[in-house]
């Protein structure tokens, strides 16, 4: 007999079981990571996580790791490349869009020393913990800080940072952990 995980979702995709259990709102602070996450929740926009979590090592692929430099110095041509490959989403809208991304945060990362700087003062550098939630009609879609992070990004220059997006961001990345009361991750952080 199998003991069943209790997870808030995932249960019944592995590659989405793994990410919920050992990823989603865990605490990152690398800066490619953070990057790599700011990237692929602004190609979610209209799909769903999993469309892109099972495309996710095509666009690592895509995307030369996230390397923040690499991807900022992208032009036409990569561009067209990015266009032509069949294993991420081809949106040129949201292509480019990682460009100027990338190279908004090279300047937030000369304005204010690292990413995961600018990133984690909008939760004063901790995780916010949700409120008991029971269902996902509890969990909220967007909050005051990634109201604020989203107006903060924009005025970098960063597209495809909605508050909806940057909340889902913010998840991803532990800043807020939305775990459900239930959910054995929800129990760990106690």
């Amino acid at each position: 007999m199998t003991d069943r995980v209790r997870r808030c979702w995932g249960t019944g995709d592995p590659l989405m079981e793994a990410y919920h259990d050992a990823e989603w709102g865990t605490p990152v602070h690398d800066d490619r990571l953070l990057f790599e996450h700011l990237v692929l929740d602004g190609f979610q926009a209209g799909l769903s996580w999993r469309t892109i979590l099972h495309k996710r090592e095509n666009f690592r692929w895509a995307f030369e790791g996230f390397d923040i430099e690499r991807v900022a110095g992208y032009r036409a041509p990569e561009v067209r490349r990015l266009m032509r490959d069949a294993g991420i989403v081809r949106n040129r809208q949201k292509i480019e869009a990682a460009v100027t991304n990338a190279q908004a945060t090279l300047r937030v990362i000369g304005e204010y020393g690292s990413l995961d700087r600018f990133l984690w003062s909008f939760t004063g550098g901790q995780p916010v913990l949700s409120r008991s939630a029971r269902a996902w009609s509890d969990v909220r879609s967007t909050s005051p800080e990634s109201d604020a992070l989203s107006k903060a990004l924009q005025t970098h220059g960063y597209r495809f940072v909605g508050s909806t997006i940057c909340y889902a961001f913010m998840q991803a990345v532990g800043m807020v952990d939305d775990h459900m009361v239930g959910c054995f991750r929800y129990q760990r952080r106690r």
